[in-house]
């Protein structure tokens, strides 16, 4: 850490001595979460565990009835996981480069993220993994794809393979039981790069149309609405005509995605705002209308107003409220539906990897957590499937959580942890 930056931490770690002293007790989650009064942070609080990985025999810990085992081992930061018809497991590992720090905040937050694994030089690849024998480990390790910019999501239709890099989304041809996709893949859709780089990819159930979560350049529209345009917005690509239009707009950094099955409807999770509190804004889960608008970067959780911004009062007036508050600043990015019956005392649901936070006094997030629903709408409180990724004290981090999937079998949750480099099998005990 450079001389600019350790002076920048070390101010930032007094004030985030000072704000814990008066951070909410209770996290705002929920469909009617107390969300606090913002309060602005001229020093942006900035909080993050150095990341350590695992011990030989060290693992997360799992709700009683589960049991978690390693099914991948010594990737390169796994992000995103996608489970192919054939019973392949693809991880995408990248990860975020950094650009040239413009500020004082600049410096100390790379150098904080390089000493927490979330920056450095990306490994462009997706891999596959198989496991031939069906014991939950992985013996098969091809390379599916590389040379690939910042790789996120993925999904097949039919025999093309699409990959959702930061730049745009590619198309490979593919043929069932393939260990490697051929030729440089065509671009169908550009994104612009850079800030929330993250593309997740889902296809719609007929098949017809994909749809991209494509992050906000900056936290709040920092350097304009200009270089926002066609960002902090779900994408829909018409895969017959090549067509693609903005399907909702106003979500800051809307990640995971998932179909409901009762209704149909499109769910996602969203990463807020930061510099406002603890708890304020929470991140969310919701469902996705098309042609809605969020409130991003003029308001939250939806009318509620950010006058750090200039505004728009037509647009503040047509906020949708999320239906489900996550607490703040969890980072909540992997999204997966979960049917009843995948594992022991778990009923139907969202699966949701919270990456964890790094703008709070007090750490939240890391961990993998369940929001049970019922006739199509969250049903409870969550509850934890897995944690322990975190140490007591707040400053070690063992894993993150990202990416989530229902594993081949139908019996069990794979998720990706950037940090420890493996992906985890969840299952009955």
């Amino acid at each position: 850490m450079n001389v600019i930056a350790q002076a920048t931490a070390l101010v930032g770690g007094a004030m985030v001595l000072l704000r814990r002293m008066g951070a909410p007790r209770t996290q705002a989650m929920g469909a009617q979460p107390t969300i606090p009064e913002a309060k602005k942070q001229g020093i942006m609080t900035l909080k993050m565990p150095t990341a350590k990985g695992w011990a030989p025999g060290q693992k997360p810990m799992a709700a009683a009835g589960l049991k978690v085992n390693a099914f991948a081992t010594n990737l390169l930061h796994p992000r995103w996981i996608e489970v192919l018809p054939n019973g392949d497991v693809l991880v995408a590992e990248a990860l975020q480069e950094a650009d040239p720090p413009k500020t004082l905040m600049d410096h100390a937050m790379q150098a904080t993220m390089r000493r927490a694994r979330a920056l450095g030089v990306s490994a462009n690849r997706i891999t596959l993994w198989r496991d031939p024998d069906g014991d939950g480990v992985a013996e098969v390790r091809e390379v599916f794809v590389e040379n690939q910019r910042q790789p996120f999501g993925m999904a097949l239709v039919g025999d093309t393979f699409y990959v959702g890099n930061t730049d745009g989304i590619a198309a490979f041809p593919y043929t069932t039981g393939a260990t490697r996709l051929t030729g440089p893949g065509q671009k169908l859709v550009s994104f612009k790069p850079g800030g929330h780089w993250t593309r997740s990819l889902i296809a719609s159930p007929d098949q017809r149309k994909i749809y991209a979560g494509v992050g906000s350049l900056s936290n709040i529209g920092d350097s304009g609405m200009e270089a926002e345009e066609g960002r902090a917005a779900i994408w829909e690509l018409d895969i017959a005509t090549g067509q693609s239009r903005i399907f909702a707009s106003g979500l800051r950094n809307a990640v995971g995605t998932a179909w409901e099955p009762t209704t149909g409807a499109l769910w996602t999770v969203v990463n807020e705002r930061d510099g406002l509190g603890d708890e304020t804004p929470p991140d969310y889960l919701t469902s996705v209308q098309d042609g809605g608008f969020y409130g991003w970067p003029y308001s939250y959780w939806g009318k509620t107003v950010d006058d750090r911004v200039p505004q728009d009062a037509a647009l503040v007036a047509s906020a949708i409220t999320p239906d489900y508050a996550l607490g703040g600043h969890t980072a909540s990015l992997g999204l997966c539906w979960m049917p009843a019956g995948t594992l022991p005392g778990f009923g139907e649901g969202m699966v949701i990897g919270q990456h964890g936070s790094w703008n709070r006094s007090t750490l939240s997030g890391y961990k993998l957590i369940f929001v049970p629903f019922d006739n199509g709408r969250p049903a409870g409180p969550p509850r934890d499937i897995l944690w322990g990724f975190l140490s007591e004290d707040e400053k070690t981090s063992y894993g993150r959580p990202v990416g989530v999937k229902v594993g081949p079998d139908q019996r069990s949750l794979l998720m990706a942890d950037d940090v420890g480099d493996v992906i985890w099998r969840v299952t009955a005990a």
